[in-house]
């Protein structure tokens, strides 16, 4: 019976792609293997993921999608604004269905791993029931992973809400990290998604292994404390660590392009090498139409050229999130009166969407203002180019602490109280980074991770031993 291993990713496009992409690696490696990936229906649509399903169905078809039946939610939860909560509540009453993939995809094949994104935890126990060797894959950062294994010991230790606390907090391989800068799904105790976190933390423990997006030079200290088994009590033993990154996502996700990406890179090619400060904020981040202007005078002011991709601001009743479908934007409504036109020389704006990876790995490109999501963090770093930290969700903030204090690579863009950048603070730092000598430091460090990146993912590198360890077990 031909060997298969399953993938279940969380719905959002980007834990999709990552997860795409560790079938892919899966398969060059060891193409004897049969791979296999879920799909959720998204409780929101973050992004239209069939363009995308269809175009790796296309060019691998060695790749098979299954589409799990579509689960409703509870009314209380449909006009809910928090996409992590809507997704783990999804991903709860997915269960069945998972039980019933696996049960229908060993019938003509024989599993040998069943292999879950963190937020899709709950499913390990549908696994175990199968006698299905069951591991995660953790899209972000070990320093990340470091601080979800170490979470229950954390809830243990106060009984306030991160939010609250008011501290700063110690984890094992990590930087002291301002309570209110802990993953934003966990900051209220009292929030459903903290509790489906807590509960998701403890079963990191109890999977056959745990491979990670990154790489051993980019975090050692985090790595070496997970392997240490210094983040779980000493009575839980630490899962196998499997750093198989940086898995880099060469695909365009949004499943097609052509006049937008064909715009951005002819207009790049006619730029100075290093020149341009890219900014981009992900498939989920929003902003205000008063933070658009104030991000848009910073930028004039600055006088670098830029490259900048922008998405409506979120309806009212949204906190920057998107969790419907957006339009694309209405330019010169949004921006500064005659912004376009007195930047046009050295400046563009694409509407909602640009070729990301493309765009970093461009001569032209010289710098990157982004959300501090992990996906593009490791595509800065395999471009080598410097970032400007601006986290928006998720668990960003926290990764803003380890890029800017631990990796390096970073410069903090400062913010108000209330989470707002002004047009001074944005003007600061695009030049700082821009600066041949104040961003000396953060270029060089990028670029030295860049070429440890490269040997990580070759013959004998870290990365691929790893790989080929898990392989073995797989066999």
């Amino acid at each position: 019976m031909e060997a298969a291993i399953v993938l279940y990713p969380s719905p959002p496009i980007g834990h999709l792609v990552a997860m795409v992409e560790l079938g892919q690696l899966i398969l060059t490696r060891h193409p004897s293997l049969s791979i296999h990936i879920l799909i959720t229906t998204p409780p929101y649509r973050a992004d239209d993921t069939a363009k995308y399903i269809a175009s790796v169905s296309t060019t691998n078809p060695s790749i098979i999608f299954h589409h799990l039946s579509t689960v409703s939610l509870p009314p209380s939860l449909t006009s809910s604004s928090n996409h992590e909560s809507l997704t783990l509540e999804i991903l709860r009453l997915n269960n069945p269905n998972v039980r019933q993939a696996l049960l229908s995809i060993s019938t003509n094949f024989s599993v040998r791993a069943f292999v879950l994104d963190f937020f899709c935890a709950i499913g390990l126990s549908v696994a175990a029931d199968l006698n299905i060797p069951g591991y995660f894959f953790f899209t972000s950062g070990a320093a990340c992973l470091a601080a979800f294994l170490y979470f229950p010991t954390l809830h243990t230790t106060t009984d306030k809400s991160f939010k609250d606390l008011n501290a700063l907090i110690s984890i094992p391989g990590v930087p002291p990290v301002p309570s209110s800068d802990m993953a934003k799904p966990i900051l209220d105790r009292n929030d459903m998604a903290y509790q489906c976190f807590l509960e998701n933390s403890k079963k990191l423990s109890k999977s056959a292994g745990i491979m990670i997006n990154t790489y051993e030079s980019l975090e050692p200290r985090a790595i070496r404390a997970l392997s240490d088994g210094l983040c779980l009590p000493e009575n839980v033993p630490t899962p196998p660590i499997y750093c198989i990154g940086p898995l880099i996502i060469a695909h365009n996700k949004k499943g097609g392009g052509g006049d937008d990406v064909s715009e951005c890179l002819t207009w790049l090619d006619s730029q100075p090498s290093g020149s341009v400060v890219f900014l981009c904020f992900g498939s989920l981040g929003l902003f205000s139409k008063k933070q658009l202007q104030e991000i848009a005078i910073g930028l004039e002011r600055s006088g670098q050229r830029f490259l900048w991709v922008v998405r409506n601001p979120p309806a009212e009743n949204n906190t920057g999130v998107a969790i419907t479908e957006q339009p694309d934007p209405e330019l010169e409504s949004l921006l500064p009166d005659g912004f376009l036109g007195r930047t046009k020389s050295r400046g563009l704006v694409v509407k909602s969407w640009a070729p990301q990876v493309a765009v970093l790995n461009h001569k032209s490109v010289g710098g990157f203002v982004c959300h501090c999501g992990w996906n593009s963090v490791l595509e800065a770093v395999c471009a080598g180019v410097p970032i400007v930290a601006w986290p928006l969700y998720a668990e960003q903030r926290f990764n803003r602490i380890v890029l800017v204090e631990e990796i390096k690579i970073a410069l903090p863009m400062d913010e108000s109280e209330d989470g707002f950048v002004s047009c001074d603070a944005v003007e600061k730092r695009v030049r700082e980074l821009m600066d041949p000598e104040e961003g000396d430091s953060v270029r060089k460090r990028t670029k030295a991770l860049q070429s440890e990146a490269h040997a990580a993912l070759s013959e004998g590198g870290s990365s691929r031993v790893a790989l080929m360890e898990l392989f073995e077990k797989w066999n």
